[in-house]
């Protein structure tokens, strides 16, 4: 029998993802996908998953999960924290970048943020139904997820058991994204814009408004300038997450992970491969710098990222679990390896 997380409460803006559904886009289906799908292969990592099992993305207030079977390990990547109850009435601060097993009747409440995105993993990923290849919630098309929702009180989310519960837990530093302005490639609709608006567009600071979802996020800035009203329009092709389209007021608006998979606005440029899960903190009223690299650039920045994170990753060591869970329940379960 698999393993049972029941919902109690669902908080807000949470939602299950995973790495993305890929091979539909002709179609208009997002990719939709982790917002930072660095943290989300962080906190797999933790709880032994592969990359691309589904998880918990958490963008506001966390939910309370209840384990209604098995033994589940679950680990929380991100600034956040949770406090755990277990079923004899023990509580224990659980931190981020660390994992726990729960057992039957243990019930996790994780709280709120204190910015931008965290991720709860559990063991062998929320399997969910797939639909069109992935478990990802794409709520403007209802397609995965439990019904295409953010979590709600009551849903029932199925994983797999923990083998068994042993005296080892797992536990890494925190992963840091890179500081500094967010890379771009200018372009692809340079011919749209005034001579000044890419250098404008570069050397200014935005403020993130409070008009941001998983779909995008619009800017507040200096006004780039289209050579003329009309060219603010065009006639729609492709766009991606990263894409940074720019309407007819001047105020760029950047794309996120359930972005539609054409538009109508001219492009003044694409953050780079390497920054994208950056744009998953951005919180309102932060103000945020951009600058350009070039094609080769943007690929080696990609390599830096996968080797340091590669490296985080090898630095995953053993923990103890807190020593009110493994001296002070009986009923706990936790057994000393000989």
């Amino acid at each position: 029998m698999p393993g049972v997380i029941e919902v109690i409460d669902g908080g807000i803006g949470n939602c299950i993802q995973d790495a993305g559904r890929f091979g539909f886009r002709h179609m208009g289906v997002a990719v939709s996908g982790s917002l930072d799908a660095l943290l989300a292969r962080c906190a797999n990592a933790l709880v032994g998953n592969g990359p691309d099992c589904a998880c918990i993305e958490i963008r506001a207030l966390g939910p309370t999960l209840g384990v209604r079977h098995g033994l589940v390990r679950v680990a929380l990547a991100g600034d956040a924290g949770a406090l755990l109850r277990r079923g004899d009435g023990a509580a224990l601060d659980v931190p981020a970048w660390s994992s726990i097993t729960l057992a039957t009747q243990d019930v996790l409440e994780i709280g709120s943020l204190a910015g931008g995105t965290a991720c709860l993993a559990v063991s062998g990923g929320i399997d969910s139904p797939l639909q069109l290849g992935s478990r990802s919630t794409y709520q403007r098309a209802m397609i995965g997820g439990i019904d295409g929702l953010p979590l709600v009180t009551g849903n029932l989310l199925p994983c797999s058991v923990h083998a068994r519960r042993d005296y080892r837990e797992y536990r890494a530093e925190p992963w840091r994204h890179a500081d500094g302005p967010i890379r771009v490639i200018p372009g692809p609709q340079a011919e749209h814009f005034q001579a000044e608006s890419l250098e404008l567009f570069l050397n200014s600071a935005y403020r993130v408004t409070p008009q941001i979802d998983r779909m995008g996020v619009r800017l507040q800035g200096p006004q780039l300038a289209h050579v003329t009203p009309e060219a603010a329009d065009i006639v729609s092709d492709g766009v991606t997450p990263g894409t940074i389209q720019v309407p007819g007021d001047g105020q760029p608006i950047i794309l996120l992970a359930d972005c539609q998979t054409v538009g109508g606005y001219p492009k003044i440029a694409t953050v780079i491969a390497a920054d994208v899960p950056r744009l998953a903190h951005l919180q309102p009223g932060q103000s945020i710098r951009f600058c350009a690299v070039n094609a080769q650039q943007a690929r080696q920045a990609l390599l830096e990222r996968e080797a340091r994170w590669a490296a985080w990753a090898s630095g995953i060591t053993f923990a103890l679990p807190n020593a009110d869970a493994l001296y002070n329940d009986p009923n706990s379960g936790w057994v000393c390896a000989d």
